[in-house]
């Protein structure tokens, strides 16, 4: 069946007349309510939303304007056909269904592949990559509430609020956007549910900052999902009260899938201002709506739909009048840019050309301040033209100096840092040093003769946990295995190898997703290999084909 472009006005125009609008409420003033509240000793927040019936007309109008930007919602509408044209299995599979599947495929690689397109359908991942990604917004809507059920909830986040430790301006934000105006009003300490939904319900939004250090399954996903990206995935959730809005326009330094898991929002995305803006390092401060011009996409996004934009393209979002919203955006490719690896190349190139090449060590001209410079820099002077071509033909050098893998090797260190360890699958605890029989029972040790021999076959947990990396003197390996699900929580994680047992842990790396027998690894000798192994299986790094 084609799936025709709806705009935004009209989806507006589907919605249910019998709900009636919330009453009247007095205008948001939060950080003066909360002062009154210390004050006075009154337990209960008085501040709502403001001028609720003046927003939903303004909504109206909003809405109304988007109808008549044919031009714009007609390249999304293309866009959807596009994709209707080679979609792939659009049914959506529950989320827990789909994780136990996921936990059965053998090759952590494919998990991630299959768990993307889950994401993303019906669009064919290759075609996402090689046509959308880092290029354009492209919108999915799927007319399916429950497709992403299972994912987060409000209900997980009361949960979280009341069973977990979340701090303000660590873990939440409590923030509103009114009258062209953000405010943040994070009071100090623990986020507790009096205080929260008090907030909420004076028509502050919430955003939680890293959900997957409290919610498991936001933890199997991302940690699933980065070795797709080859580059942290991270993910905020944002809970926004009806008829309210809680962040300005601006731009983010990652790419974005904003993931509708309930209710639904208003969204616009504009173009980067400038060439400048395209794919832009850090993040935009605030804008005022007369700094961006037009949309370029306006949309409704419901509870089942998904909206992706790159890095550098404006956005913001706002509540109708007649539903919450709760989204989760997944976030990757923060400073993963050819620049970010240049940024490491290019001063170790350097000292190691100085160090070299005496071309590299020769002195400037006596009397280059003369003729180089800005205030030089309008001059024709032919010695201009002759400096310029000298720092060319030592540019053009330095290439061969470039300690490229070196530079990546620096890349997958900060990237294993930033990782998610892996939640293990039933079949990867019954199989590694967390599942190891060996236990207290009856007032003694139970099963401590599982051990590792050279008959044990072993492969590494994950295919991106672990990495070997040189600094030049030593070899070290990283993992990932012991990280924290608090982002940087811990320091990076590595031990130093023995130079014989390099070969092995690259047997080991390399021969994944296949097993192999610890008497395989090429060591000197069967103590080596087995205390190899022991050492390995203890971080949790590889794990055994069968339980000890």
């Amino acid at each position: 069946m084609e799936r025709k472009h709806m705009s935004a006005f009209a989806l507006y125009q589907t919605i249910s007349t019998d709900v009636p609008p919330p009453a009247k409420k007095a205008s948001l003033q939060v950080a003066d309510k909360k002062k009154k509240k210390k004050e006075n000793g009154v337990s209960k927040v008085n501040a709502v939303k403001a001028q609720q019936k003046s927003d939903k007309k303004k909504t109206r109008k909003k809405l109304l304007k988007s109808a008549q930007r044919e031009e714009s919602l007609k390249g999304t509408a293309e866009i959807q056909e596009e994709v209707e044209d080679e979609c792939v299995n659009g049914d959506g599979e529950d989320l827990n269904a789909l994780l136990a599947d996921l936990a059965k495929v053998n090759n952590s690689r494919e998990r991630a592949s299959k768990l993307f397109q889950w994401l993303i359908n019906p669009i064919p991942a290759k075609s996402f990559f090689r046509e959308t990604w880092e290029k354009k917004p492209i919108l999915v809507q799927r007319k399916n509430p429950n497709y992403y059920k299972g994912l987060f909830s409000t209900a997980e986040f009361d949960r979280m609020l009341r069973q977990e430790d979340v701090q303000y301006g660590v873990n939440l934000d409590v923030t509103s956007y009114t009258n062209g105006k953000r405010e943040t009003h994070n009071p100090p300490g623990r986020a507790l549910p009096f205080t929260v939904w008090d907030f909420y319900e004076s028509g502050c939004s919430l955003r939680m900052l890293n959900p997957q250090a409290f919610c498991s399954t936001v933890w199997n996903v991302l940690s699933i999902l980065q070795e797709q990206f080859g580059s942290m995935a991270g993910a905020n959730v944002y809970l926004t009260p009806p008829g309210t809005q809680g962040f300005a326009p601006h731009y983010d330094d990652i790419e974005a899938f904003v993931v509708q898991l309930e209710g639904k929002k208003h969204w616009r995305v504009y173009n980067p201002r400038t060439e400048d803006e395209v794919l832009p390092v850090i993040s935009s401060p605030n804008f005022d709506q007369a700094d961006i011009g037009k949309p370029i996409l306006e949309v409704v996004l419901e509870a089942g739909d998904l909206l992706y934009f790159p890095r550098g393209f404006i956005h913001q979002g706002d509540c109708l009048p007649d539903a919450h919203s709760l989204h989760i955006t997944i976030s990757s490719y923060q400073k993963n840019s050819w620049g970010d690896l240049l940024q490491k190349v290019v001063p170790a190139a350097l000292e190691i050309a100085m160090e070299e090449d005496v071309e590299f060590r020769q002195g400037l001209p006596l009397d280059y301040l003369t003729y180089m410079g800005v205030q030089n820099s309008d001059k024709d002077n032919p010695r201009r033209a002759k400096f310029f071509s000298r720092i060319e033909s030592l540019m053009k050098k330095l290439t061969n100096y470039a300690p490229v893998d070196a530079a990546v090797d620096q890349k997958a260190r900060n990237f294993l840092h930033d990782c998610l360890p892996p939640m293990l699958t039933p079949e990867e605890l019954a199989t590694s040093v967390e599942g190891a029989p060996i236990r207290w029972e009856r007032g003694r040790v139970m099963d401590v003769d599982a051990h590792i021999t050279t008959q044990t076959r072993v492969r590494v947990l994950r295919a991106g946990c672990a990495r070997l990396c040189s600094d030049g003197e030593a070899v070290h390996l990283y993992y990932t295995t012991d990280n924290s699900r608090v982002y940087h929580k811990e320091e990076p994680k590595s031990f130093e190898v023995k130079p014989e047992h390099t070969d092995a842990i690259e047997f080991l790396i390399h021969s994944y997703p296949k097993f192999v027998t610890v008497g395989s690894l090429p060591c000197d000798s069967a103590e080596d290999r087995i205390s190899l192994a022991e050492l390995l299986f203890e971080r949790g790094i590889i794990h055994t084909a069968e339980p000890l």
